[in-house]
């Protein structure tokens, strides 16, 4: 069975690591085999693309992964890195929730 993960496709995290430490952004993709995220405006490479039908070519700026652990969730309440727990609500839902402020993540 695939491991899960805290972090999900559309959350805001804050990136907590390396040159881009501090960029908050939207995770675009999670690559679950190689544990790695992709986040829109982070670790952003410049890539030569060959001109083809649709495509204008050229250099093309393009976010490459970053190792899921260089992230955090970013806490709805205060904006801060926080980490992330799982709770069960009154009516039996699994949910994620901020360690850091408490609130509910999913809803």
């Amino acid at each position: 069975m695939a491991e899960k993960f805290k972090v999900k496709k559309g959350d805001q995290v804050v990136v907590t690591t390396g040159r881009d430490k501090g960029k908050k952004g939207e995770v675009l993709r999670v690559i679950r085999e190689s544990r790695r995220v992709v986040v829109s405006g982070a670790n952003v490479a410049k890539r030569h693309t060959r001109q083809a039908p649709g495509n204008p070519g050229g250099i093309v700026d393009k976010e490459m992964s970053l190792d899921i652990s260089n992230v955090a969730l970013v806490d709805p309440k205060s904006g801060e890195p926080t980490r992330v727990g799982f709770r069960t609500l009154e009516d039996g839902r699994k949910v994620r929730f901020a360690k850091r402020s408490g609130e509910v993540i999913d809803l």
